[in-house]
């Protein structure tokens, strides 16, 4: 998305402004953020405006912007436009289930809409727990266009009655992006068509709050090949992930450029500049592309050997002698090795490929394949769920399931020793999945359950064995 909305926006000489939308403060750390922006920059994706470069529209951290969020939340509640919702997560999730039981659409049903004013006073005033709603018209339907799709029909009873502000006074996300983008002069909208269901809301925002509204335009989303959404869960998500992999930055924006969208003479390896040259919206097709690591290889390997001597040797310098990496590997190799020769046999799995697997490196005479294959299909769910990519949660989490599949630690991370560096013993465990990043490590662990013929249906039955997040961690 970023890289479609900066070509949109270099080809009609506008200005790519990057915000940080921080208001799930759960999930928004300096490390993500810090993450966003180093992404941005190997790739070349430079911007007008932003957090570290400042601008005339700042602050450019929604969470800086909690303030203006909340004056037009109060205007809209005054106009009538919004209501004080003091619903319980526990009516709410009554009502949800009363409703998919009737095979209704989930909504919120009003119970707060008509509360009378000091009523709502008084019970603010007594700290009752609340959030801000938006109303939503009874009848009828909106309708907008999409510069990729024409016309689209969304019918109000299919529309919830969004939270406009959270318990916690943070606004939600369509508050925050319906005022953010009117005060930073947002013009076009370019992204997901995830959103294509949101807009119904945007557009009542705007009109709520009396702003012109933004152009739009739904990008077809990346799939896996087997047309599921792209997730972590199947393929490397990260740009970290290709950077740290030998990716060559021109060559994935390359690639992802051809995901929906072609150059007019249909060649498949142009530049960036190129692209923005040649760049029209009305290319973009809205099927869904396909994300295909083996062509991504390919692209990548065309661009390397394009390059000369010269290029080539600086490109492979950067990324094998990188001083922070190097720096990662150095204690971990200091005290095992006798000459410097042995760096490379110790770490080889750790700065490319580990070894392809087979059933037998699985082989353990305390473990069975079953007890083998739940703790690879077990530590790999917690991973998918594990935001926070610390040695110690990770060491924490694989000692809990441990204690919960009754086996000892040491047996336990057989399995996994194998799966990460393709041997029963290699450097230690923990510090290799530190290392390697959490996009890598839940690839590799997928790959040996791949390796160990695990099926999707045998996945299916293993989920309903994985014990969950809502067991205490052990100390």
């Amino acid at each position: 998305m970023a890289l479609f909305n900066w070509a949109f926006a270099r080809k009609h000489g506008g200005q790519f402004i990057l915000r940080i939308e921080d208001t799930d403060q759960a999930r928004s750390t300096a490390a993500s953020e810090d993450a966003i922006l180093g992404a941005l920059q190997w790739l070349g994706l430079d911007w007008d405006e932003g957090p570290d470069v400042g601008g005339p529209h700042g602050p450019y951290r929604q969470s800086e912007r909690k303030e203006t969020y909340a004056e037009h939340a109060k205007a809209l509640v005054a106009a009538g436009h919004a209501f004080v919702c003091f619903c319980t997560p526990e009516r709410l999730t009554e009502l949800r289930a009363e409703q998919q039981a009737r095979k209704e659409t989930t909504r919120y049903d009003g119970h707060c809409i008509d509360l009378d004013p000091l009523e709502v006073e008084k019970r603010i005033a007594a700290g009752e727990s609340h959030v801000i709603r938006m109303r939503i018209p009874d009848s009828g339907e909106c309708v907008f266009e999409d510069v990729l799709r024409g016309e689209i029909r969304i019918p109000y009873d299919q529309v919830d009655m969004q939270v406009l502000v959270k318990s916690d006074g943070m606004p939600t996300y369509h508050l925050a992006v319906v005022v953010d983008d009117h005060d930073m002069g947002i013009t076009h909208i370019i992204r997901g068509e995830e959103w294509v269901n949101s807009v119904p809301k945007h557009l009542l925002l705007y009109q709520y709050l009396g702003l012109p509204t933004p152009v739009y335009l739904h990008m077809p989303l990346l799939r896996n090949p087997d047309q599921s959404k792209l997730s972590k869960r199947k393929n490397p998500t990260s740009i970290t992930y290709y950077r740290d992999a030998g990716y060559l930055p021109g060559a994935l924006l390359n690639y992802l450029a051809l995901m929906g969208w072609s150059m007019p003479d249909e060649r498949e390896i142009f530049s960036l500049q190129e692209m923005v040259e040649q760049f029209d919206e009305k290319r973009i097709s809205v099927r869904g592309p396909i994300f295909d690591q083996e062509k991504l290889a390919w692209l990548n390997g065309m661009y390397l050997r394009n390059l000369d001597t010269e290029a080539y040797a600086r490109v492979v310098s950067d990324w094998l002698v990188n001083h922070d990496r190097l720096g990662q590997l150095i204690p971990l190799v200091q005290e095992r090795a006798e000459r410097l020769s042995d760096l490379v046999p110790l770490v080889d799995y750790l700065i490319g490929e580990r070894r392809a697997l087979v059933e037998s490196d699985f082989e353990h005479k305390s473990l069975s394949r079953d007890e083998v294959v739940r703790i690879l299909h077990h530590v790999s769910t917690e991973f998918d769920q594990t935001r926070v990519w610390e040695r110690d949660e990770l060491f924490r989490r694989c000692q809990s399931l441990a204690s919960v599949c009754e086996l000892k630690f040491r047996d336990f991370l057989f399995p996994l020793f194998v799966a990460i560096s393709g041997r029963g013993i290699s450097l230690p465990l923990f510090d290799s999945l530190i290392f390697l990043g959490p996009d890598v490590s839940r690839m590799r662990l997928r790959s040996a359950l791949d390796a160990l013929g695990v099926s999707g249906k045998q996945r299916k039955k293993l989920d309903k064995l994985y014990p969950g997040f809502d067991r205490p961690l052990t100390d």
